[in-house]
């Protein structure tokens, strides 16, 4: 199971927020690349980036940081937040991500979605599906849709979606625990790569996600409030060798 840290961007700082609540945002560090290049010499090679403000405004902002990371870490990096239009997209990887995640766009425009699985290939292109209670969340947390999660997930498996980050926005930043009944339940009704996220809190439901099947986990607030340290993390990565 692949290690994936986030960081969450507003400003070109690394912070976090609580159930995507931007009135809850916490700065932890104002050099993301410092971040980012922590957990490479913790022997992570993964890294989930957030353009918050980006997802707010519903284009890409942050890039230049996405770039900064990309062209002075060797991290393999799925960059998120505000993809709206395929110069977006393009912009997101011309600046040095390996792949990218969309939600509001496969809701809202899916069309547009489809056109860039078909351009960019299915390891490409994430389906971000952040779900409130049985229902897809979009605008960076802010609306919820009336599509339920697994119609959702379903209907672009059959389309050709490979990848999923599903987020459960009641466990996101609340340090209570992964929603292990839902992952269970989406890697049952599903044949997608999960990557679990939202409620990380401890290094012993690390071992229960990869036993569950999940094909990654992104780790947040976790980190930053010091309840994972980046030295398990870095054993955890090691014993799976």
């Amino acid at each position: 199971m692949r290690i994936i840290p986030a960081i969450d961007i507003i400003e070109g700082k690394c912070v976090r927020l609580t159930k995507g609540d931007f009135q809850t945002q916490k700065i932890y560090n104002e050099n993301p690349l410092e971040v980012a290049k922590a957990f490479e010499d913790h022997g992570i090679k993964y890294l989930h980036l957030v353009d918050l403000d980006g997802a707010k405004s519903k284009h890409i902002v942050n890039h230049k940081v996405l770039e900064t990371i990309a062209t002075q870490t060797q991290l393999s990096i799925d960059f998120g937040g505000g993809l709206k239009t395929n110069q977006d997209v393009k912009i997101a990887f011309e600046s040095g991500a390996n792949q990218v995640t969309a939600g509001s766009i496969a809701i809202k425009q899916p069309d547009v979605f489809l056109q860039w699985l078909v351009t960019y290939g299915p390891k490409k292109i994430i389906l971000g599906a952040d779900v409130k209670g049985e229902f897809i969340a979009t605008n960076g947390w802010l609306k919820t849709s009336k599509l339920k999660l697994f119609d959702f997930l379903t209907q672009y498996q059959a389309q050709g979606v490979v990848y999923s980050i599903c987020t459960d926005i009641s466990k996101d930043g609340m340090l209570m625990g992964p929603s292990f009944d839902l992952y269970q339940q989406i890697l049952s009704k599903t044949q997608l790569r999960l990557i679990a996220s939202g409620g990380i809190s401890r290094f012993e439901e690390l071992p229960q996600l990869r036993d569950l099947g999940c094909e990654g986990t992104i780790i947040g607030k976790a980190i930053y409030e010091n309840r994972i340290s980046l030295k398990q993390l870095s054993q955890f990565i090691l014993n799976q060798a």
